[in-house]
């Protein structure tokens, strides 16, 4: 059976898990989310099994993969299901956001799990680092082959439900979403930038350019962090708080591989 796998990542966690299940089901095809050009009115995806793989931004979807799910025929699809990647919590209402945006197109899910992985959001905190790293990429491997046993043999599952997260969705998602395209303006560079291009390389949403060597930011922001993260000078800031938390990239993923995840196809 063939499986498409789409997924958003900003970081590596959500290809990283993308991947991995790629690898476990075979005959499978992995697509980011950014690649799809958004004037694409339907996608209706070439394969019986489709899968959806993003991370959990305060507590629901990222914008740009809400917005890719509302464009979704999945009507020919005889299995779909969902991974969302965390580092804290909120995935429940996130996958329940999912279903019911795809429930409303005519198909939810047939199954949604959530994998824990390092949380990397650097405008509040530092990822974890060293052997607490390693466990929580160990425990999302395991975790990630048991979901993979379930997606093989097409295994209905229910949605996972947290009162707690739902309340959490309510209040914080709305908002998120409303604002998050403008909150790039909390992001600065410093005198160590080289002129690189990788921030603007591994952008998602296109938002950056570079203008005179320097990354300017066009107020089209998904959060992902993929720009403060991946900047081998460390040049990019957000904050005073920034410059000394570490940064982070998912050591099963390659700069070069973000960098295709954001080029833009028909």
């Amino acid at each position: 059976m063939k499986t498409i796998i789409y997924y958003f990542t900003g970081t590596g966690n959500s290809l990283a898990a993308a991947k991995t299940l790629a690898t476990a089901l075979g005959d499978c095809e992995c697509i980011p989310i950014a690649s799809v050009a958004p004037d694409r009115e339907t996608i209706v995806p070439a394969a019986e099994r489709v899968g959806i793989v993003c991370p959990v931004y305060f507590t629901g979807l990222p914008v740009m993969a809400a917005s890719f799910a509302e464009r979704l025929d999945l009507s020919r699809s005889q299995y779909v299901f969902s991974v969302v990647t965390m580092g804290g919590s909120g995935g429940s209402a996130a996958l329940r956001q999912l279903d019911g945006i795809l429930t409303r197109k005519g198909r939810g899910l047939d199954a949604g799990f959530m994998v824990k992985m390092p949380g990397n959001y650097l405008l509040m905190y530092g990822p974890p680092s060293g052997t607490k790293r390693e466990k929580i990429l160990a425990m999302a491997n395991e975790t990630l082959a048991d979901i993979a046993g379930v997606v093989g043999r097409r295994g209905k599952q229910d949605l996972p439900s947290s009162f707690l997260a739902g309340v959490a969705h309510r209040l914080m998602y709305p908002r998120f979403a409303s604002h998050v395209h403008d909150d790039d303006r909390k992001f600065s560079v410093n005198e160590r930038c080289t002129s690189c291009g990788t921030c603007a390389a591994v952008c998602p949403a296109k938002n950056i350019e570079l203008v005179d060597g320097r990354p300017v930011w066009k107020h089209a922001c998904e959060l992902c962090c993929a720009c403060i993260h991946l900047c081998p000078a460390q040049a990019i800031q957000a904050g005073k708080g920034t410059e000394k938390r570490g940064r982070y990239r998912n050591p099963a993923v390659t700069v070069a591989e973000l960098k295709q995840s954001t080029e833009r196809k028909a």
